[in-house]
């Protein structure tokens, strides 16, 4: 009863931030950006608060549970990404002022180009959120009362009810708070763990020797190892959540810095819960890969600090979910509707938001209730993502040097985009990774082709 209590009050704790946050997001600056008043520190902890979802609690500590160390390469890879994102991107990306990333995709390619990379993402995001939504559900349903369904429920309405309330505004300070608790609740709940079942050395003692190599082991190859780098580490150097995080910096100093100390904290925390995972095959191996951490919780912890980790995990989980959600709310509104619809006032444009963050979490915890499996969900969203989205963009930093035309753009997303649908849906081997080549060969061929024709086309008017 007493790990209910500290989870209802962490859950009250987060409408109140959203209630008080409130008065100072009436303007749609303060909504969507937090006013870009940032500070290191702030979009640092966001910037975690937002990676440290269910993939990288409830999803992660499963992949220790049966791969070992070379289950932290699922966060690791973020680091990667976060330092491309911070020593090639970050400042580009702040100095542009925008809302959201299809914004800056208009700014390279067009209308066109945005509107499709606009649709991907809100795709593919509410995809995340539903895996996010469905970690909820996992970690509340170990304390034994209500069912996992209820819980995701429960769950999903708080942190729509706060993010409909604060926007970015409230999503920045509770992200501060959350992940304070995240790092108390990971590294205090290892220590219990490895005091339980007899330190590191019975790790050793009791796991294949398999379970510690790294990077790769006979369970996680190269190619995945190489796999994972492109399609989810791609997604911290650029993507909607991370680029609306730096979004909210006061500059492009702070949006460097924080993307960098982001890359460093990050590992730690990858090996901590991996550790977790490891450890839960010790002390309860005949338990799914998935339930490692919330078993740990049950059978390790007593019962405040319990309470204090569930409420650690579920922080985890609801911030990734939020910023998500947020995300492809802003950009549902700004880069679709608002588009579609110019003469929205800023006032109307705001309400809208609003709804969307609305519409867009039931429709997360639908999908949520009727899919299954966390990694998987999140692996076919950011593979859908990555293979339409990510080199275009990449691309477009370095336009005129590399003389992209925006209907190559526009082919790569889609080409890139719709191989990757099929790969997942009909589980084609390494398809995921042929999606980014077919993306980066649309790419290229366009691009030569419209450049010749349009040289051929200048050299027929001179001659004329």
């Amino acid at each position: 009863m007493l790990e209910l209590i500290i989870i209802l009050v962490y859950l009250c704790g987060m409408i109140t931030i959203g209630v008080w946050s409130k008065r100072n997001a009436n303007k749609v600056d303060d909504f969507f950006v937090a006013g870009r008043k940032g500070s290191t520190p702030l979009i640092t902890t966001s910037l975690l608060a937002t990676i440290i979802g269910a993939s990288a609690t409830v999803g992660m500590a499963g992949l220790g549970f049966t791969r070992g160390l070379t289950g932290a390469w699922w966060i690791l890879v973020g680091t990667v990404g976060l330092i491309v994102l911070g020593l090639l991107f970050a400042k580009k990306v702040r100095s542009y002022g925008l809302y959201t990333l299809p914004q800056l995709v208009d700014k390279m390619y067009g209308r066109n180009v945005s509107l499709a990379t606009s649709i991907l993402i809100v795709i593919a995001w509410v995809g995340i959120v539903a895996g996010q939504i469905m970690a909820t559900g996992q970690i509340m349903s170990s304390l034994g009362i209500g069912s996992t369904t209820l819980w995701m429920v429960i769950c999903t309405a708080v942190f729509i009810l706060y993010t409909v309330l604060g926007g970015q505004y409230s999503v920045i300070r509770t992200d501060f708070a959350q992940i304070i608790i995240i790092f108390i609740g990971i590294f205090v709940g290892l220590g219990f763990l490895f005091h339980r079942i007899g330190g590191f050395e019975a790790l050793i003692t009791n796991l294949p020797a398999d379970r510690f190599a790294f990077p790769v082991s006979s369970q996680f190859n190269t190619i995945q190892l190489i796999s994972m780098l492109l399609l989810v580490g791609s997604t911290y150097a650029i993507g909607p959540d991370m680029f609306s995080r730096l979004f909210c910096a006061k500059d492009g100093s702070t949006a460097r810095r924080s993307a960098l100390w982001a890359a460093v904290l990050l590992i730690p925390i990858a090996f901590g819960i991996v550790l977790i995972g490891m450890g839960a095959a010790v002390l309860a191996p005949q338990i799914s890969p998935e339930q490692s951490f919330p078993t740990v919780i049950g059978e390790v912890f007593p019962t405040w600090l319990s309470g204090i980790v569930l409420a650690a995990l579920l922080s985890a989980v609801m911030s990734s979910a939020v910023t998500c959600l947020l995300s492809a709310s802003t950009i549902a509104n700004v880069d679709i509707i608002y588009r579609l619809k110019p003469s929205l006032n800023r006032n109307r444009l705001l309400s809208s938001s609003r709804w969307g963050v609305i519409i867009l979490g039931l429709a997360a915890l639908a999908l949520a209730l009727a899919l299954k499996g966390i990694i998987n969900t999140l692996m076919f969203a950011y593979t859908v993502y990555t293979a339409g989205v990510i080199l275009p963009i990449a691309a477009g930093f370095y336009k005129e040097r590399l003389k992209v035309t925006p209907n190559a753009a526009l082919a790569a997303i889609i080409g890139g985009g719709t191989t990757a649908v099929i790969s997942k849906i009909f589980t084609v081997k390494y398809l995921d990774l042929g999606a980014l080549g077919v993306s980066i060969l649309l790419l290229v061929i366009v691009s030569v082709i419209e450049n010749r024709l349009k040289n051929r086309k200048t050299i027929t008017n001179v001659k004329s």
